[in-house]
């Protein structure tokens, strides 16, 4: 067997918190490897990158996601008993509930209620000189994700639900106070949601059995309902992580804006370029970075040895851009998924691997149609400037996000009735102001 690389003498952590989302990109470039070993938070861990990686990662069985995150980001994005820390025949029941929510009936369902939501909210927006796109997004996610639900909110628990579940979400790469912070939120939200799950369950709330609401509040393992605690924490998979596609949008538009030919192929209503278009977005720009896995039993790969327990690193964003997987890597374009080969092992914004067996996300086709309905309506029914403003975008920060979450102006919604693929102009200030910072 060959022996491991290892990179740093000592503890690598600073280095990944100075480097961010290519921290396990500039390794395996700087070594010609796809794999090194190196310690991160003072423990012992091996670095992946790649499409061949990836396969090693997702072969079922072989890792658990227990003990690979740290635990507050875990509290954060998944909690205790949630569907990524189950594994084998308990992993595939508990994600089977998460599939039977993405049937095409379904997700149009949630997506017509979105693209409603937004056409009501963007006469609302032409009122106001300016609006944050990510911040007025991220509410209607909420909103539509609780619709969909089984859930209404009022405005005030709107506003309310949307900053705990956003607060989870962006301190989700952070440590300290911010964390801290976003933990108290949950706590309220678990809360809100225990109680949706106990209303359910004695009928003092009405719920359709089509809705996840109902479904997970019924849902039974070995033939015994899930405690409220955690059916809560599965409520709130599936509203948070809908919300985070607020990201994956305002990357959307950030992409209309710096790419206008993108623009202009997508007002003529051509829906294999608005998925292509999609999918570009999603493998681009940077949503999280890595993964994380222990190996379940020890195991061979690549000529090296690794002992069970061993800690993983799948790098998302890198297998995403690895020039070997993607011609030009870095460069924005939406036609090269024409000839796109369909692996479930080079794109990977969301896990890769099955559904079913392994941990690829279930919101995945979910992710695709919001971000389809946003781009429709960003490109064919909105008339917008974006100001002056910074649109940089620092790989340092975990999860990104433009920096100044894509300000818009003199909004103007346009009629469905009276469209014209020419009338959904933009106007803009001039390069070296729109990108100022990048």
């Amino acid at each position: 067997m060959n022996e491991l690389m290892y990179d740093g003498k000592h503890d690598n952590t600073l280095a990944l918190l100075s480097e961010g989302y290519n921290f396990i990109r500039n390794r395996c470039a700087q070594h010609d490897t796809d794999v090194f070993a190196t310690r991160l938070i003072l423990k012992p861990v091996v670095c992946v990158m790649g499409e061949e990686a990836a396969k090693m990662f997702y072969s079922p069985g072989r890792f658990t996601r227990v003990g690979a995150m740290p635990p507050t980001t875990l509290m954060l994005l998944q909690d205790k008993g949630s569907v990524q820390l189950k594994e084998g025949a308990a992993h595939a029941q508990r994600k089977q509930l998460f599939m039977s929510m993405m049937t095409p009936v379904s997700l149009a369902r949630l997506a017509e209620q979105f693209r409603t939501l937004w056409r009501e909210r963007s006469e609302h927006w032409a009122e106001q000189r300016e609006v944050c796109l990510h911040e007025e997004v991220r509410t209607l996610l909420c909103d539509a994700a609780c619709r969909w639900s089984g859930i209404e909110l009022t405005p005030h628990e709107l506003r309310q639900r949307s900053h705990e579940m956003g607060a989870m979400i962006d301190a989700a790469g952070s440590f300290g106070p911010k964390n801290w912070w976003s933990l108290m939120l949950r706590s309220r939200t678990e809360h809100w949601a225990q109680g949706l799950i106990e209303d359910v369950r004695s009928e003092k709330r009405p719920a359709s059995p089509a809705t996840p609401l109902h479904r997970i509040a019924w849902h039974r393992e070995d033939g015994e309902l899930l405690g409220k605690d955690v059916a809560a924490v599965e409520l709130i998979n599936v509203i948070r992580p809908t919300m985070a596609i607020a990201r994956f949008l305002t990357f959307a538009a950030l992409a209309l804006h710096e790419y206008p030919a993108c623009r202009e192929r997508l007002r003529f209503g051509n829906p294999e370029y608005l998925h292509w278009f999609v999918q570009e977005v999603r493998r681009f720009y940077p949503f999280f970075p890595m993964i994380g896995g222990r190996a379940v039993e020890s195991f061979d790969w690549q000529g090296h040895h690794f002992e069970e327990n061993t800690w993983f690193l799948l790098d998302l964003y890198g297998t995403n851009h690895d020039p070997r997987s993607w011609n030009d890597p870095d460069t924005f374009e939406p036609e090269r998924f024409r000839d796109w080969n369909g692996s479930a092992y080079n794109f990977i914004p969301q896990g890769g691997g099955e559904y079913i067996a392994g941990h690829r996300c279930a919101g995945e086709w979910l992710t695709i149609e919001l971000m389809k309905a946003g781009v429709e309506l960003m490109a064919t029914e909105m008339r917008y400037r974006v100001p002056r403003q910074d649109l940089s975008v620092s790989l340092t920060k975990i999860p990104a996000l433009p920096r100044s979450g894509f300000a818009i102006s003199d909004i103007e919604p346009i009629s469905r009735e009276f469209q014209h693929p020419a009338s959904a102009t933009i106007h803009n200030f001039p390069e070296q102001d729109r990108r100022k910072g990048r």
